[in-house]
């Protein structure tokens, strides 16, 4: 029965009803006082029902389903067709939480979801055995007081998610998890740990190999190049015809001592705490240095270097690897810029934080090279690079000192109209 049906139907109903209480109450002389308890009678029965169907409704395993008519029924039928919407609805969400469940236990990385207030909603098997969970005990703890590794809390607490933080397992210090957290819904933070530990033994290996290799190196380099250099000022005759081939050498045993300086650097890079030998940073003076050493390597060339800094803005760093982060920036747009060409370094606060920017009118960087810049060892340009005297691992030095500055290094660039090099820093990185 449609809505409107039963509005019908209970109009009639009432009208049959009321017309007998009508013509008796004119037989009579009583007309108001039946009318007035005719409804009474009808006001309390609407009401007894209306009782009947809230109470079934509040809890319905509890008491009796009502029999209702009338106006009643079509509200029992909608009821009972969004009861059965519900219950349906119900299987299907079990149904995919079934499945999700299922799914996140056979990931090999430990998942939880953690509320608003950092505790722990849920996890699955994984965590226990990565991070010492137990059911039972752990159930709305907060992860700050079960895992107190002090990396840990200050990655948590201060929100920076960008970025995965590697730390050892709590119940076992030979495995190696990266751990990354990701904000979702309204405060709520999803935490992945994954094992990294064969990742992590396997750098090792390869940074240790890098060091010991280009300390090896380092030695005989230095001794070949101390006797080509000698050989070279020599004056005996018997030298002459092999002065070109000599000072080829030089050219050669001077860019494998520059290469191997600087895999040492990235290996000092790689292996030293984030915060050895950090302080307060003057990097207007730093800058004058620089500049200064942008306007010698340019030598013939007349580049036009520029600098415009705030000499009030200081930096907490490491002085010599921010050095070294700027230094190779700047000396790259030396490098390549054409004769003449304009190079304007700035170093200012924005917005977001202390910036660094060298600006350039060069020959530019084509947009699918802009990605893989900082990777160890790659050139836009093999042959230009080699004849300009870099190492290919400039780029390499400066993502590894912004990354222990919480910097980032943004690239833009188009061909034959130059290109900007920005380092960005957190506000926090500003020295009072």
């Amino acid at each position: 029965m449609s809505l409107e049906q039963a509005w019908r139907s209970e109009l009639v109903g009432t009208g049959f009803f009321a017309l007998p209480l009508i013509l008796l109450g004119l037989g009579t002389g009583y007309l108001i006082p039946l009318l007035w308890g005719g409804l009474t009678l009808y006001l309390g029965w609407h009401l007894y029902k209306l009782y009947r169907f809230t109470r079934w409704l509040g809890k319905p395993k509890r008491h009796p389903r009502p029999h209702l008519f009338g106006i009643w029924r079509p509200l029992m039928q909608r009821v009972d067709e969004l009861s059965g919407r519900g219950r349906k609805r119900k299987r299907k969400l079990s149904r995919m939480l079934s499945g999700f469940l299922e799914s996140t236990g056979a990931l090999p990385d430990a998942t939880l979801v953690l509320n608003d207030e950092g505790r722990l909603d849920w996890w699955n098997s994984v965590s226990a055995e990565f991070l010492g969970l137990d059911r039972k005990r752990d159930k709305g703890a907060r992860i700050d007081d079960l895992i107190s590794d002090p990396v840990f809390l200050n990655y948590l607490h201060a929100g920076h998610y960008g970025r995965s933080l590697q730390m050892p397992a709590p119940v076992n210090a030979n495995i190696s998890l990266e751990v990354r957290v990701v904000p979702y819904g309204k405060g709520k933070r999803l935490l992945q740990a994954r094992d990294i530990t064969r990742l992590h033994q396997l750098e090792i290996v390869r940074r240790d190999f890098v060091a010991n290799v280009s300390h090896e190196i380092r030695t005989p380099l230095t001794v070949v190049h101390g006797y080509v250099e000698t050989m070279l000022e020599s004056s005996a005759a018997f030298l002459g015809p092999w002065k070109r081939i000599l000072g080829q050498m030089q050219v050669q045993t001077l860019r494998m001592q520059r290469i191997v300086d600087d895999l040492l650097l990235l290996s000092r890079l790689e292996t030293r705490r984030n915060n050895e030998g950090q302080g307060v940073v003057g990097v207007y003076p730093l800058l004058r240095g620089i500049v200064e050493g942008a306007r010698q390597l340019s030598g013939d060339s007349g580049h036009q270097v520029s600098l415009e800094a705030d000499e009030r803005l200081r930096l907490v760093g490491n002085s010599h690897e921010l050095e070294s982060a700027f230094a190779n920036l700047v000396y790259n747009a030396v490098r390549y810029t054409p004769a003449g060409g304009e190079i304007r370094i700035r170093w200012w606060l924005s917005g977001s934080g202390p910036c660094f920017s060298v600006t350039d009118s060069g020959i530019g960087i084509a947009p699918e090279h802009i990605p893989r810049l900082t990777e160890r060892f790659y050139r836009v340009d093999v042959g230009r690079s080699r004849e300009s005297g870099g190492t290919g691992l400039g780029l390499a030095i400066v993502k590894h000192v912004l990354t222990r500055h919480d910097g980032k290094l943004v690239v833009e660039s188009e061909p034959g109209n130059g290109s900007v090099f920005t380092c960005c820093f957190p506000h926090a990185r500003v020295a009072s």
